[in-house]
């Protein structure tokens, strides 16, 4: 069974809590404190793997977790860090947090591993905590809390060119002419029950990796049949062949064909219909009345709305190659980077701007801005700020907490410097 959905559960590892003690060795009555601190937890890691093709193996397995870190001993021993999950995906996995549906990040093009969940930070142990007026703190940091997300996994296609019609009109028959793609063709509706690719090489052209989509009906885009099952793997395409049935074979009218399948992908995502298409009037072997050519109906129809039609056959291999150089020529001119979805979840958000408070001070004595609390140590330890896009997350979190307007009532100026549990950064509207 080919499986393209899966909702999976997944979580990282809480970070070791600080230990408490203190060193006890003969001749050295009043030792000192020497709680080590707490290893860090067990990050939630997604990888592509190039030798899968389906998400079946999440339909067996549906909880990942992380490991933790371990507590901090004596002797300032610290905890060992939890060992990473590594979940493997077939390229193509878009990655959503399920309540939402929202893109969490997508698994195409140069993104080959992203660290979805970060283990949480390990805790300092005491000897941390020791201060000239408190030289035997009894006082350790736990580790930060994992993190944990319900996923719902969606595997797009990547494919240059989909193809796209009613059931039995010789999406299957064109695709294993044109490519290295074999697909099982038989004489009856929904053959093709999940999306075969072929790579079409061209003479002294550049190729192309080429989508059979499966049948598709009226209604599929509200989930009739099994319209949303496949219609998410045209979503990816740059360049759409249509491909009817001109002679009727089966008493279908191929321009009706062409306008409810288009409605279809309009109903599922209305970007679906901007992208170009090319029609291929297929089983013209089969037309047999010279004077009532439908070609020239459909020609009629669609070439004035920038369409263009092609009449083919999949079975003797007829007009094949002129359909196959436009769809280069058409691919020629589209950006070449696979259609990759962008990121709209954030789980650093989702625990950043939890309730915990925090606190905005100015001091003095160092003329810093002071930001603090365990909302901010929490949001820190999750963010990796090294990243460009951990840096803009960092910057949106500061705003929408209201940070920024607390600074600002507080008289902060461009330039000035702003401290946070060891960073400092310089204050710029």
């Amino acid at each position: 069974m080919f499986a393209d959905r899966a909702k999976i559960y997944v979580r990282s590892g809480k970070g070791g809590d600080g230990h408490v003690s203190f060193r006890r060795e003969k001749y050295v009555p009043a030792g000192g404190p020497d709680g080590g601190d707490g290893g860090k937890g067990g990050d939630v890691i997604f990888v592509v793997d190039e030798g899968l093709n389906t998400l079946t193996d999440f339909r067996h397995v549906g909880k990942y977790k992380a490991k933790d870190g371990e507590e901090g001993g004596k002797k300032n021993c610290r905890g060992r860090d939890g060992e990473d999950i590594i979940i493997k995906v077939p390229e193509g996995t878009v990655i959503k947090e399920f309540n939402s549906g929202k893109v969490i990040t997508d698994m195409s093009g140069d993104n080959r591993r992203v660290v979805l969940l970060k283990g949480g930070k390990g805790g300092n142990g005491n000897q941390h905590y020791a201060t000239s007026t408190m030289q035997a703190p009894k006082y350790a940091q736990p580790g930060q809390p994992a993190q944990e997300l319900e996923l719902q996994l969606e595997l797009k296609v990547i494919a240059d060119v989909g193809l796209v019609g009613f059931p039995n009109v010789g999406k299957s028959t064109l695709l294993s002419r044109v490519s290295n793609a074999r697909p099982k063709i038989a004489n009856y509706h929904f053959t093709t029950l999940n999306p075969n690719l072929g790579v079409v090489d061209l003479d002294d052209a550049k190729g192309f990796v080429i989508a059979d989509i499966p049948g598709l009906i009226e209604g599929a885009s509200e989930g009739i049949g099994l319209g949303h099952e496949f219609l998410r793997h045209i979503e990816r395409t740059k360049v759409i062949i249509h491909i009817v049935d001109a002679a009727g074979t089966e008493g279908r009218d191929p321009i009706a064909d062409i306008y409810a399948i288009n409605k279809e992908l309009e109903n599922y995502n209305a970007d679906m219909t901007k992208k170009p298409q090319v029609i291929a009037a297929n089983k013209t072997d089969a037309i047999y009345d010279p004077d009532e050519s439908p070609i020239d109906k459909i020609r009629a129809e669609f070439e004035p709305q920038g369409m263009k039609v092609f009449p083919i056959s999949a079975v003797s291999g007829q007009g094949l190659k002129e359909l196959l150089y436009e769809v280069r020529h058409m691919l020629d001119g589209l950006d070449e980077k696979p259609t990759v979805f962008a990121q709209e979840y954030f789980p650093e958000m989702a625990i950043a701007v939890s309730d915990e408070p925090y606190f905005v001070n100015y001091d003095e004595e160092e003329d810093e801005y002071v930001v603090e609390g365990p909302r901010i140590e929490k949001m820190l330890g999750y963010t990796n700020l090294e990243s460009e896009k951990g840096f803009a997350f960092f910057q949106n979190f500061l705003r929408d907490s209201g940070i920024l307007d607390e600074l600002e009532k507080l008289g902060i100026q461009e330039g000035d410097t702003v401290r946070m549990y060891g960073l400092s950064f310089d204050y710029y509207k």
